[in-house]
């Protein structure tokens, strides 16, 4: 009988959770978007740590408007901020077969649109990058596409890859660079102002589903690949340093913590939906926890809490992480 760890927090949503994220932003890190059937609500948390106990309030929704309104991936733009006036939230969704829409809003009268065409097939994963002057789609059309936001939100540069991109993800210390995870076990990371690929790895085993690369070390890189967490450090990409068998029925994402002394990491596999967190270098999990659904997987950017979202709910466990 395997042990699960109870979730110290609960936020219960009035529908099904599809998709979820944790703004990343200074001033925004407790804004919240939780995709639901057919909209966005946005909410926001106070932890115990910062008010004595653990709230929730709901801000604001977002009419999806599609006919296939399935959400897989939210980004925050990083000129997100809820300390100017007006507000300023701005909000990516990958929505339906190969829909990606972008939204402004400023959680009061003022909300727009818009839509950016060029995948053909589902996209699996958003990014902001160079300091969020474009966006980076990765998609089973075999792609990864940059996207000009500033302007005329076109498609200004497309990267081919040799099977279906999974991830991509910027790094704070490293704005011109991407990671750009596939497939087929291969990780790259392109350089967008030169448009060369600096480095690829790849991973011992197949189909990579996630990939995240660490805030604390910009050459430290991490994958789901099968049901093992295959780590690397770029400045010996030859080999993988570290290779940890998690989930025996296979993995489903890897996300690193984004900030501590040591780095920790969660993932989420089968058998029967299983939430793991490991200190890097350890392989006794943290937080071990049977999950429902997947409805996704993020880290609070301040606080040592890791979130998974679970059918209606969505739970937040305390990690204790030095």
């Amino acid at each position: 009988m395997r042990t699960s760890t109870e979730p110290d927090h609960t936020v219960l949503m009035n529908e099904s959770i599809s998709c979820y994220e944790i703004c990343s932003n200074d001033f925004v890190y407790n804004l919240l978007c939780v995709a639901q059937k057919e909209h966005l609500s946005l909410i926001l948390i106070s932890l115990p740590e910062e008010s004595g106990e653990f709230m929730w309030n709901h801000v604001q929704d977002l009419e999806i408007m599609e006919k296939d309104p399935r959400c897989h991936a939210i980004a925050f733009s990083p000129d997100t901020s809820l300390n100017s006036t007006p507000n300023k939230v701005s909000i990516c969704a990958a929505l339906g077969n190969c829909d990606i829409k972008l939204f402004h809003t400023d959680l009061n009268q003022y909300s727009s649109v818009h839509n950016l065409k060029g995948h053909t097939d589902y996209v699996n994963d958003i990014a902001w990058v160079c300091d969020g002057e474009l966006l980076a789609s990765v998609s089973d059309d075999y792609s990864c596409r940059f996207w000009n936001i500033s302007s005329d939100l076109e498609n200004i540069i497309t990267y081919y890859l040799t099977s279906a991109g999974m991830s991509v993800k910027t790094h704070p210390e490293d704005p011109n660079k991407v990671l750009i995870a596939e497939k087929r076990g291969v990780v790259h990371l392109y350089n967008v102002r030169s448009k060369q690929t600096v480095v690829s790895v790849e991973s011992p085993k197949f189909p990579l589903m996630s990939a995240d690369w660490a805030n604390s070390n910009r050459l430290f890189v991490t994958a789901i690949a099968g049901g093992d967490i295959v780590s690397w450090d770029l400045s010996r990409p030859f080999m993988p340093v570290d290779v940890k068998q998690v989930h025996e029925d296979g993995g489903r994402i890897v996300r690193f913590s984004p900030g501590s002394s040591e780095v920790a990491m969660a993932s989420i596999g089968r058998p029967d939906l299983t939430l793991k967190v490991f200190l890097a270098k350890s392989t006794v999990p943290l937080i071990e926890a049977a999950l429902k659904t997947y409805g996704g997987l993020a880290w609070h950017h301040r606080l040592p809490y890791i979130s998974a979202a679970s059918d209606r709910k969505l739970y937040f466990w305390k990690v204790q992480i030095k």
